[in-house]
């Protein structure tokens, strides 16, 4: 159970601070030029929180895809036309999914590794027993925009192999925004962490009345890409204006009665998968099968003090 503490006025987010906050109040949460579509659902006036009919049924199977990265070591490639040495980062990464049903059960897991640098025709670099595939990245890229993409990669990539094998559509729920996996089909991007303030004030004010179970009006957004959204409240008994609140995307190809059925069932499917703060410091936003799945992807990417100490090993012996 989440405990809140209060005083008058003031109010306790149960999200762990060691993970920054639910609720990022950067300066870019004083807006965002996204492009909204605000009535998709029901006129902007009448904005409110919506509760899911009572024939509404969660699906009775889903698919939840996410991933962990690790940078193993920094790294510094040697120019062989005798320049400057390259920064890069040897990193781990994996992803998985779980299908969660009458249980939760992990169906597809897989552990990659590369070192990601600006150096040219570098050669894939061995360390003891694994091998990190090399990775060209470009611009001001430090390697941790590349590793995130190629992990958004390995994500799609299972959840299609999955799919082919099964034969099954499955509704796919991928944590994070479903940019770059907008092209898998019933999918939809669950967001725990909150950076920017899509909405105008007087529909922010409807994401704060939210109870749990209860969701925003499906909207239309679109930044650099498109995609439906719409805000829930997951089970807390925290008072603080965000607590347990998670945004949910998909694709911009549905219908509008589509995105709006689909919003129904996800707002009753993922309630009752919410976190709880003793297992889980990000509860209720990080769902109990997302942080199982997390838990395992963190065992396989393997000891990370073996893997430097193997890095260190491979670069004394190049």
């Amino acid at each position: 159970m989440t405990t809140t503490y209060h005083a008058p006025g003031f109010s306790v987010d149960p999200w762990d601070p060691g993970y920054g906050a639910s609720l990022a109040f950067e300066a870019e949460m004083e807006g965002s030029s996204a492009a909204l579509t605000l009535d998709v659902e029901i006129p902007v006036l009448q904005w409110r929180p919506i509760t899911p009919g009572a024939t509404t049924r969660a699906p009775e199977t889903l698919l939840i895809a996410d991933g962990v990265r690790r940078i193993d070591a920094r790294v510094w490639v040697d120019d062989p036309e005798g320049g400057m040495p390259a920064p890069g980062i040897a990193a781990s990464y994996a992803a998985g999914i779980v299908r969660c049903g009458e249980g939760a059960e992990p169906v597809a897991v897989e552990v990659r590794r590369g070192v990601f640098t600006p150096a040219k025709g570098v050669a894939d670099l061995v360390a003891g027993p694994v091998t990190y595939t090399s990775h060209e990245v470009t611009g001001d890229d430090d390697g941790s925009l590349a590793l995130q993409q190629k992990l958004t990669e390995l994500e799609v990539d299972l959840a299609l192999g999955y799919r082919a094998q099964t034969g099954h559509d499955e509704l796919l729920v991928v944590d994070g925004p479903l940019r770059g996996r907008t092209h898998l089909a019933n999918a939809v991007g669950y967001v725990k962490t909150h950076h920017t303030s899509y909405l105008p004030p007087a529909q922010s004010a409807v994401v704060s009345d939210l109870k749990p179970g209860q969701r925003t009006p499906v909207f239309f957004m679109g930044t650099n890409w498109s995609r439906y959204a719409w805000y829930l409240r997951l089970p807390t008994i925290s008072t603080a204006p965000w607590a347990g609140i998670a945004r949910c995307e998909a694709g911009a190809d549905l219908s509008a009665e589509d995105a709006v059925e689909l919003a129904d069932r996800v707002t009753v499917a993922l309630p009752p998968m919410a976190g709880v703060d003793y297992k889980d410091p990000r509860a209720p936003q990080n769902l109990v099968p997302i942080g199982g799945l997390e838990k395992l992807l963190r065992h396989r990417l393997g000891d990370a003090r073996l893997l430097y100490r193997a890095l260190r090993t491979a670069a004394v012996a190049g």
